[in-house]
C-alpha cells in the first residue's frame, strides 16, 4: 500500500539546462531556466536552496509530473532521489538559476550528472527554502564553510552591506579550487591539501580575534567540523542561537539520504551535549 504524505507537497519547477560551466577542477555551474521558472521566486535569503528530483531507477511517472500525485499513488522507495543544492544566484528577469556543483569524478548522483548536463535537459525541482541573510546592523559577520558552503557563503559576501566587518573562511581543497566573489570583503581561502575536511577551518576559526560587538555568523559544511564550531560558538564564545546560521550540510561516509535520515537525531544530540557544556 503506497505511503500518504502528512502534508502536501511543495511546487514542482520544471525548467531546462541553458548553460554550463566548469568554474574550478571540481566546481560546476548548471543554469537553468525557461517558462517552468514563471511561478519560482527567492527573496532575501542568501542561503536559498532547491531540492533536484532525480528518477528513482526503472520507474516512468505520469504527465504532468505531479510530486503530490506521485506521493500519495507510490510507494515511497519509488519517489523520486532528492539533492539539496544552494541557490548562487537567481535572475528575475532573464528567469534564469544558476546551481554550483562539486564533482568528484563519477561519485554520486548530481555530481556526475552536472557535470554531463547538456543545454535543454529537463531538470525539475522543489523550492526555494532557506532562511539566512547577513543582518544589516551586526556589528561584524563570520562567514565559513567548506566547498559545499561555498556558494552561499559567495552570496553572503555579495550581499553584505558597504563597509561591513567580515571574516570570511572558504576552505578547499587547494589554490586551484579559489573562485572570484564579487565583494569588499577579505576572502581567506584555506587550503587543506591532504588533511580532513574542515580541521584547518576549526583552527583558524578558534585562533580569530574577534571583534567587539554582536556578530552574525553563518558556518555551514560537513557535520563533523560544524558541530565542533557549534561548540566553539555557542559554548565557549556564548554567541545567541539567534546570531547564529549553523547546520551540517552533509557527513562524511554518508548519502544525502542516510544523512537526512540521521539528521534530526545528530542535532538533537549536539545541542543535548551543549546544554550540558554550558
Amino acid at each position: 500500500m503506497a505511503e500518504r504524505p502528512a502534508r502536501k507537497a511543495p511546487k514542482t519547477h520544471v525548467a531546462r539546462v541553458v548553460r554550463t560551466e566548469r568554474l574550478t577542477p571540481h566546481m560546476q555551474r548548471v543554469v537553468v531556466g525557461g517558462a517552468g521558472l514563471a511561478e519560482f521566486a527567492a527573496g532575501e535569503c542568501t542561503d536559498h536552496y532547491v531540492k533536484l528530483l532525480f528518477d528513482a531507477e526503472g520507474v516512468t511517472y505520469p504527465e504532468p509530473f505531479d510530486m503530490q500525485r506521485i506521493r500519495e499513488e507510490f510507494p515511497r522507495e519509488q519517489w523520486p532521489v532528492t539533492r539539496t543544492y544552494t541557490v548562487r544566484w537567481w535572475d528575475p528577469e532573464a528567469r534564469e538559476l544558476a546551481l554550483d556543483f562539486v564533482i568528484h569524478g563519477d561519485e554520486g548522483l548530481a555530481g556526475p550528472w552536472a557535470r554531463d548536463a547538456e543545454a535543454g535537459a529537463t531538470v525539475r525541482f522543489l523550492g526555494p527554502g532557506g532562511g539566512y541573510a547577513p543582518d544589516a546592523d551586526a556589528d561584524w559577520h563570520l562567514l565559513a564553510g567548506d566547498e559545499s558552503a561555498l556558494p552561499a557563503i559567495a552570496a553572503a559576501a555579495e550581499a553584505l552591506p558597504e563597509g561591513a566587518v567580515a571574516h570570511v573562511f572558504i576552505e578547499v581543497e587547494g589554490p586551484a579550487e579559489e573562485q572570484k566573489i564579487a565583494t569588499d570583503a577579505e576572502i581567506v581561502w584555506l587550503h587543506r591539501g591532504e588533511r580532513p575536511v574542515g580541521e584547518l577551518l576549526v583552527e583558524t576559526v578558534r585562533s580569530l580575534e574577534f571583534p567587539e560587538g554582536v556578530p552574525h555568523a553563518f558556518v555551514h559544511g560537513e557535520a563533523g567540523f560544524v558541530k565542533e564550531l557549534r561548540r566553539y560558538l555557542r559554548v565557549e564564545r556564548e554567541i545567541p542561537r539567534e546570531r547564529l546560521s549553523i547546520s551540517g550540510y552533509w557527513r562524511l561516509g554518508h548519502n544525502e539520504d542516510g544523512w537526512q535520515a540521521s539528521k534530526r537525531e545528530w542535532n538533537a544530540q549536539v545541542e543535548s551535549e551543549q546544554e550540558r557544556a554550558s
